[in-house]
């Protein structure tokens, strides 16, 4: 069976791999995967570092919710245009070009909280906006087609543990600055002149990373993630993709993963002091990476059938988020009444301050689990990149929501638990008849002669070429079972279906 060229390919299609392609340090998924973590890092992380602090450090919260919301809704239309971006100055230069936003952002939290300026604050969440949109866009894209098959999962675990390091960072830095502080009200400003920096730094690191040319995967296949249509077919094909089935029934699944990211730090900006927020974002954010990784290397594990890793994975999510509501939404309705402010030394921290940290890290595990949905659903390079703006766009939409309501006052008190609480109920059967095509028993292994691949669901691809019958042996079905078909799966294509075929049957 010949190679293939590309980095795209049905995990069915290869049943033996080779996975010791050498490859140089400075070209390998993992140099590449580092550095898009730290361009995280530094934009999104940061940002998340501020945003963890509740309100962004600030005493209320109504502003900083309402620019976050602006910023939302802007990255909603710059994801949707981010394929044609690519398609003009490469994934590459869309990653840098996505970085540039994000400090004029931290520049307006800096002035209100000195000086109590706001237009900055709303002029720095449109510029980032405009900017983090594409960013989302493209290190969606880099995550899920720069790494091989078999370390999908630790890969995007790894590159999403950068995004909570921002946030660690701030807090233990908040913490430093705050510790003697048991009131409520807002943080130092200081403290955002190192976010400042930080951010800064963004497109230099930016420019670090490989073009998908360049870079060199273990399993010797080239990453071919560019745009090659005129932008006209891009909208359209974008479009078409946004009303799939498939898509559509994620939507409200995505919607109640994203939403609770303004219900949370609301919540620990409204019923904390100062210190016990830093001590938020500090412990929520290390708890948040151990879970990331927990779970990204439970779906490498390619032991498991992908059946079982998706289910067990899906309802283990689901499940807890459950409960949790439960919890916030009984937390909530007696704050409203009792006003606390609940300090590290408050009676009755501890359960007031669980739930936040809980929440933060279910974050980060629905966050991989829409990644891993994304992944399976797309079937070449370039849905790739679709797919990763629909994905970022449909949460940024999902976002402006969720922080446009919560600059209301009866909806960040009590409103956003509640809506989120229901939100979570209504999205799990739509989510489910998407999860449990995953893992079928369409896939199975072709072998004739010394030829030998294996296919995804073809009896649901019309399009593709009728092919000779072949010999499908037992020993080796079993073989492909066993390896439960996942992250290796990558993406069902096509093409390289249509190609794996034509090399049994000719």
């Amino acid at each position: 069976m010949a190679d293939h060229d590309a980095s795209i390919e049905s995990g069915s299609e290869v049943m033996v791999e080779k996975r010791d392609y050498p490859t140089k340090w400075y070209r390998s998924t993992f140099y590449n995967i580092t550095i898009l973590g730290l361009c995280n890092f530094a934009a999104p992380g940061v940002w998340g570092a501020m945003n963890s602090l509740g309100a962004g450090g600030a005493a209320s919260p109504h502003l900083i919710n309402a620019a976050n919301a602006l910023t939302f809704c802007l990255m909603v239309v710059s994801c949707f245009f981010g394929s044609i971006l690519v398609k003009y100055i490469g994934i590459k230069g869309a990653l840098i070009f996505g970085t540039l936003g994000y400090a004029p952002y931290a520049a307006g939290l800096y002035t209100n909280n000195r000086f109590g300026t706001e237009w900055l604050v709303l002029f720095g969440a449109v510029v980032c906006g405009i900017s983090a949109g594409v960013f989302w866009m493209a290190e969606a894209a880099i995550a899920i087609a720069y790494p091989e098959p078999w370390n999908k999962g630790r890969a995007l675990g790894y590159w999403l543990t950068y995004r909570l390091a921002g946030q660690i960072l701030g807090g233990a830095i908040n913490i430093g600055l705050n510790a003697d502080r048991n009131e409520a009200g807002k943080v130092s400003y200081t403290v955002f002149l190192v976010f400042i920096a930080l951010q800064s730094a963004g497109p230099f690191v930016g420019f670090l990373l490989n073009s998908p040319d360049k870079v060199e995967r273990k399993d010797g296949k080239k990453v071919e993630l560019k745009i090659l249509d005129n932008p006209w077919f891009e909208i359209k094909e974008t479009t078409r993709l946004f009303f799939t089935k498939n898509f559509l029934l994620i939507v409200l699944f995505i919607g109640q993963a994203v939403f609770s990211e303004a219900v949370f730090y609301t919540y620990l900006s409204l019923w904390f002091s100062v210190r016990a927020r830093a001590l938020g974002s500090f412990v929520s954010g290390i708890a948040a990476v151990i879970c990331g990784n927990l779970l990204g290397t439970y779906l490498d594990r390619i032991t498991i059938p992908l059946r079982t890793r998706t289910r067990t994975s899906f309802f283990f999510i689901t499940t807890i988020q459950g409960g949790w509501w439960i919890w916030a939404t009984i937390l909530v309705t007696r704050f409203r009444q009792t006003r606390p402010t609940y300090d590290w030394a408050s009676e009755g921290f501890g359960h007031s301050f669980a739930i936040f940290v809980l929440l933060t890290a279910g974050f980060q595990l629905n966050y991989l689990l829409l990644y891993f949905i994304i992944t399976n659903l797309a079937k070449d390079e370039p849905q790739v990149i679709r797919y990763a703006a629909l994905l970022r766009g449909t949460e940024s939409a999902w976002q402006a929501v969720s922080y446009g309501l919560s600059s209301l006052t009866i909806f960040a008190e009590v409103g956003g638990v509640y809506f989120n609480f229901a939100l979570w109920a209504v999205a799990l059967w739509p989510a489910w008849l998407v999860i449990r095509q995953f893992g079928g028993e369409e896939k199975v292994v072709l072998r004739e002669g010394e030829g030998e691949a294996s296919y995804s669901s073809m009896k649901s691809h019309s399009s593709l070429s009728p092919i000779h019958p072949v010999t499908i042996k037992p020993e080796a079905k079993a073989e492909a079972e066993a390896h439960g078909h996942g992250w290796e799966m990558e993406f069902p294509t096509y093409r390289l279906a249509t190609k794996q075929i034509a090399n049994i049957t000719n």
